[in-house]
């Protein structure tokens, strides 16, 4: 498989053949972000796509899932997407689901019928790195959305019957503007009612603007038991119909794994009891913290 640069997919994608359909992320400016400012946004030769799929094939049905690569290949045309599709049938017809990450910009280019369309080819579940539901916290890491939009694409994605994986960032508001990111998060949340939610904790790495600011002293990362308030705050005021709710990423704090709204009072009454006795021999050791 030909890889260019560092690869990267959501936890639940672990088990996933990796195919890079494009080159770095078309928006590249999300301020916490490092993982593609080494790339320049390209689509990668339907050649080069083709001859990995060649690959797959002659490795068999050792895989059941496959995910497209980089940052945003669903913003790739319509005729592109249709065309790696087909494809991926071609020559690995025993995937049962492709995935991609994609946000309000990928999809709200694409028409109701185009989304249903991809659904139809293969396309099964889109990852939207949604991050906060505040607008003012969405200005501030250049995430390029609004609230709105986000429940637009949850909305444009539901009817057309493709799985919608939201991810939030804890801590990504920054002190100052905690649990107005929290509860702005658990309100747009509620209207998006996705069937996955993956929530994740901010890290501050090298070479990003977040770290500029961080230096600069105009960004705090709370602390981790305010991270954990948000968490709390994001559980106890989102409103699902149901929904599988993760903070199990390696950067999280205190693991969970829930099925919302069933297991709201059970969770935050964990978190209650965490928060009350901030005894941080709960949490995750920071030497087994990592991205």
């Amino acid at each position: 498989m030909d890889y260019v640069g560092r690869m990267f997919r959501p936890p639940s994608e672990a088990r996933s053949l990796l195919l890079q359909v494009s080159v770095g992320c078309s928006h590249n400016r999300c301020t916490y972000c490092d993982m593609y400012r080494d790339k320049s946004f390209k689509p990668k030769p339907m050649e080069q796509i083709e001859a990995d799929l060649q690959e797959a094939h002659e490795l068999g049905p050792v895989f059941r899932r496959m995910f497209l690569c980089d940052g945003d290949a669903l913003i790739l045309p319509m005729r592109t997407l249709r065309k790696v599709l087909a494809l991926v049938a071609q020559y690995t017809p025993w995937v049962e689901r492709v995935g991609v990450y994609g946000d309000t910009r990928s999809v709200g280019r694409k028409s109701v019928e185009e989304l249903r369309e991809l659904r139809e080819a293969g396309l099964g579940i889109v990852y939207h790195g949604m991050e906060s539901g505040d607008d003012e916290v969405l200005g501030r890491i250049d995430k390029g959305g609004t609230s709105t939009e986000c429940i637009e694409t949850a909305a444009k994605l539901r009817e057309a019957g493709i799985l919608h994986s939201v991810m939030v960032l804890l801590g990504v508001g920054g002190a100052e503007l905690s649990q107005q990111h929290a509860t702005s998060t658990a309100r747009v949340l509620s209207a998006m009612d996705p069937p996955f939610v993956g929530a994740l904790t901010t890290t501050v790495v090298p070479n990003t603007p977040l770290r500029e600011a961080e230096r600069a002293g105009t960004f705090t990362l709370p602390g981790k038991f305010e991270m954990l308030r948000e968490l709390r705050t994001i559980i106890a005021e989102s409103e699902f119909s149901q929904c599988r709710f993760s903070a199990n990423h390696a950067s999280n704090y205190l693991p969970v794994t829930s099925e919302l709204p069933r297991d709201k009072d059970e969770l935050v009454t964990l978190l209650d009891q965490v928060l009350a006795e901030r005894n941080e021999a709960h949490l995750k050791p920071e030497s087994l913290r990592g991205l």
